[in-house]
């Protein structure tokens, strides 16, 4: 009995890690399209979104952001990615590399960053919390 419970708790969570990781890489593909009905999928209205520089935008202020082309992604790759789930609430880290052009100014960047997902009432994994951080040299 006690192996029937770990085996189905093990594949309750890989199924869990499957679906943070493709909504992760759902908001990649909306952060490169900038479509702005495929950003409001992502974060929960209780968004924290962080950059790197120390500003924080809210879940309208992240979306505008990228719709307006003040954050514009014209490259967008996601590496060295861990997911821990923990019930209803996943940890993401990677390291973010891409080209951008913010506000017509085009620039490199290479973060880390970390994410915390929350599945919604629908069983959605969305987007909770971001914080990305310099990198050591």
């Amino acid at each position: 009995m006690a192996l029937l419970l770990l085996s189905s708790t093990c594949l309750a969570q890989s199924t869990d890690i499957k679906a943070v990781t493709d909504a992760v890489e759902n908001m990649r593909l909306a952060m490169l399209s900038g479509e702005k009905s495929s950003l409001e999928k992502v974060g929960l209205p209780s968004l924290s979104y962080g950059h790197s520089s120390g500003r924080v935008e809210n879940n309208d202020e992240f979306v505008n952001a990228i719709v307006t082309g003040k954050s514009r992604f014209q490259t967008l790759n996601l590496s060295d990615q861990t997911v821990q789930v923990d019930g209803d609430v996943a940890i993401v880290r990677h390291i973010l590399e891409a080209k951008t052009n913010d506000s017509g100014k085009p620039g490199d960047v290479k973060i880390g960053v970390m994410l915390v997902m929350k599945k919604d009432n629908a069983g959605e994994w969305k987007l909770l919390a971001r914080q990305a951080y310099k990198l050591p040299h």
